[in-house]
């Protein structure tokens, strides 16, 4: 497979998916780091859905910020930079969120509890207790984490 294309694909993959998961709130991004878009930014056109052009207009976009030498090639450094990105925008979006002191850590007070309800819909047969399937399906999609042996 051609890696060009391949790369294409994940880059394509990524946003949609990012696209899908995110709300306007949880965009809080500098220049130079991944801006996750809503749906509505995605949908530039406002026709109420996405189109192919719409999606490979955002794609190359995304490919050009990652493209840091701007060769139009993403060569390995390029892609850990921004893989490396992602989780240090999670974290400031962690403190933006929960950090009501702004002293720049989360407190075990500043964490909220798990929302009233969550804990007994995920226990499906109220045995008081989740099993590996009933913890998996409070993950997004259901997924289960694999672990490594």
């Amino acid at each position: 497979m051609n890696s060009k294309v391949f790369i294409t694909g994940i880059v394509l993959v990524s946003v949609v998916v990012t696209a899908a998961s995110v709300s306007a709130e949880d965009r809080r991004h500098g220049p130079g780091k991944h801006q996750r878009m809503s749906f509505s930014e995605l949908d530039t056109d406002s026709s109420g859905e996405v189109t192919k052009d719409e999606l490979a207009a955002r794609m190359n976009g995304r490919f050009m910020e990652v493209d840091a030498n701007g060769d139009s090639v993403l060569d390995r450094d390029e892609m850990i930079a921004a893989a490396q990105a992602m989780p240090a925008a999670r974290a400031d979006h962690m403190l933006d969120r929960f950090d009501k002191d702004g002293d720049g850590a989360i407190s075990l007070d500043e964490m909220p509890a798990m929302p009233d309800g969550v804990f007994d819909k995920a226990d499906a047969d109220s045995s008081g207790g989740l099993s590996e399937e009933e913890l998996a399906q409070m993950r997004p999609h259901g997924k289960k984490r694999k672990h490594k042996n």
